[in-house]
């Protein structure tokens, strides 16, 4: 693997962790109000983000063992 590739990689890794930061925080503002459908929504995302960073993670790994 590159190391610009490395990079780039590490770079969106860091955004996904900042975006799952910040969906968490709207999602928490709506848990306990009538709108909780919104927090449920939110924290599917969040899931959905999670797995996004484990893929990338799993591909960083791939590359860096090949």
């Amino acid at each position: 693997m590159s190391s610009s590739d490395r990079a780039e990689l590490s770079t969106l890794r860091s955004q996904l962790e900042e975006l799952t930061e910040r969906v968490v925080a709207v999602a928490s503002r709506y848990r306990d109000t009538f709108d909780s459908a919104v927090a449920g929504d939110l924290y599917a995302a969040e899931r959905s983000l999670f797995g996004a960073r484990r893929a990338l993670d799993r591909a960083i790994a791939t590359l860096e063992d090949g």
